[in-house]
């Protein structure tokens, strides 16, 4: 039985995991490091896989390489310190080292710790990153060696790939700096997403787990506009471009999805099957006067109603959200509001975090910031009354036929996940009998024959 929950963090990313393959004589090879959230490891993805089209090895240790990228992570004040602790490591251990990311965005901020790194550059930067790297490790392609597979570099196992639909955010939330890193919203064309999907499917993932800052906006900053594709045209809006991914054959999960009106239109989908019974939405808080402070829309209320209509369309939708306590100006009357919220909303996956202060974000200017020992108290009685929600609702799954996916196979059991749990951030189902013939990235229909706080055991069958 576990322990503890996941690790609920919204920053973090699963740790990237890659084979750095045999090193050819005279090849350059670099070395990554790959901070932040899932948005990052696909940046990461891109500037690896144009590197080693241009003959780069890729180390998987430090002393292998002849530089080290770090890519950063900038979105709460730990995760910078964090973010400073891996560029000093990777400084001690190799000594040439390329800054990227969300926290190159304030160079000042990591030469002033660092100044002997190479170079620094922003978020997305994919050219300046290549132009620090060329500088620093001249390229020594070998066209007869160098050849990618059509889905590229990969950070993650095989058998799922992060698709990530836009960049960028419109939201100006107070907590929040991510705009200013990134910038406004920036949608990619329908047709360059879905070509994307298709050859990772063909590569075969088996799972696409679409990413961006605010996917229920998807299109919005094209106006929807139209692109060509199989023969007829696909419209940049999310509810178009899930159907069509439904249609590649792989199971597809939505996160970050703001519960915008038009929400409503990917339930149906849900329902069909077309794509995964499952939202991630970023609730934040469910008191009307905290989410202003935050400026976010107040509506908790009908937001309720909203929960109960999905799940009216589709009854085994699974909802999953992040929350923060202790925010500037939360009153324990607020707080409770929360819990009683949460009692009634019965998501199934839930993460919580303390507010902190972000440097450059407006929440910092807000008056009456809730002590840190209040702030644990009430995100240790918000973690027991998620954690007994989850219990119960995992308890609800005994007995039922689950298909799953399998993460991962050792020689005590296989670790897989239903459709229910994306990787890294929600719950497992494990097989310990049984399981020598599974393999990574089966999908495979089993029993739940028991339940605990944040996790499933079942049998095949």
């Amino acid at each position: 039985m576990a322990l503890n929950p996941p690790n609920l963090r919204p920053d973090l990313a699963p740790a990237p995991t890659f084979d750095a393959g045999p090193r050819r004589t005279g090849q350059p090879s670099i070395g990554l490091v790959s901070l932040g959230c899932p948005k990052a490891l696909v940046d990461s993805e891109r500037i690896l896989t144009r590197l080693r089209a241009e003959g780069y090895q890729i180390s998987s240790d430090y002393q292998g390489a002849d530089a080290v990228i770090v890519n950063t992570c900038g979105f709460l004040d730990s995760a910078k310190a964090e973010s400073l602790e891996a560029i000093g490591e990777a400084l001690t251990e190799n000594g040439r080292v390329i800054v990227t990311g969300c926290l190159g965005a304030e160079p000042e901020f990591i030469t002033g710790t660092h100044p002997s790194v190479l170079a620094v550059t922003g978020p997305h930067q994919y050219e300046q990153v290549l132009d620090a790297v060329h500088k620093a490790v001249p390229p020594a392609p070998d066209p007869f060696v160098d050849l990618l597979p059509a889905s590229g570099i990969k950070l993650t196992p095989r058998h799922f790939s992060y698709l990530k639909i836009s960049e960028g955010c419109n939201h100006k939330c107070k907590f929040c700096i991510i705009p200013d890193m990134r910038g406004k919203l920036q949608s990619r064309p329908a047709h360059a997403v879905l070509r994307e999907a298709e050859k990772l499917v063909e590569a075969g993932v088996k799972e696409l787990l679409v990413i961006s800052q605010d996917t229920s906006a998807y299109g919005v900053d094209r106006k929807h506009d139209f692109s060509p594709w199989k023969g007829g045209d696909v419209r940049a809006h999310i509810t178009d471009l899930a159907r069509e991914l439904g249609g590649l054959g792989a199971w597809v999960r939505l996160h970050y999805v703001y519960p915008y009106p038009h929400v409503r239109q990917l339930i149906p989908l849900m329902a069909e099957g077309l794509v995964l019974p499952y939202l991630d939405i970023p609730f934040q808080h469910a008191h009307p006067d905290v989410l202003r402070r935050m400026a976010r829309p107040a509506a908790a209320a009908r937001t309720l109603d909203e929960i109960a209509a999905w799940r009216s369309d589709c009854p085994e939708l699974a909802l999953r959200s992040t929350f923060i306590v202790g925010y500037p100006g939360e009153t324990e009357a607020e707080f409770q509001t929360l819990l009683d919220w949460l009692d009634e909303a019965q998501l199934d996956r839930v993460g919580c975090f303390k507010y902190e202060n972000v440097a450059g974000a407006r929440s910092n200017d807000l008056p009456d910031h809730v002590p840190e020992a209040v702030k644990q108290d009430r995100w240790e009685r918000f973690m027991e009354k998620a954690q007994a929600i989850s219990e119960a609702r995992l308890a609800a799954r005994v007995g039922t036929r689950q298909e799953v996916i399998v993460d991962e196979v050792d020689e005590d059991g296989a670790t897989c996940r239903t459709r229910f749990d994306a990787p890294e951030i929600d719950g497992n189902l494990f097989i310990d009998a049984g399981f020598e013939s599974l393999k990574p990235g089966d999908i495979v229909t089993v029993t739940v024959d028991e339940a605990g706080e944040y996790d499933l055991w079942g049998s095949l069958g």
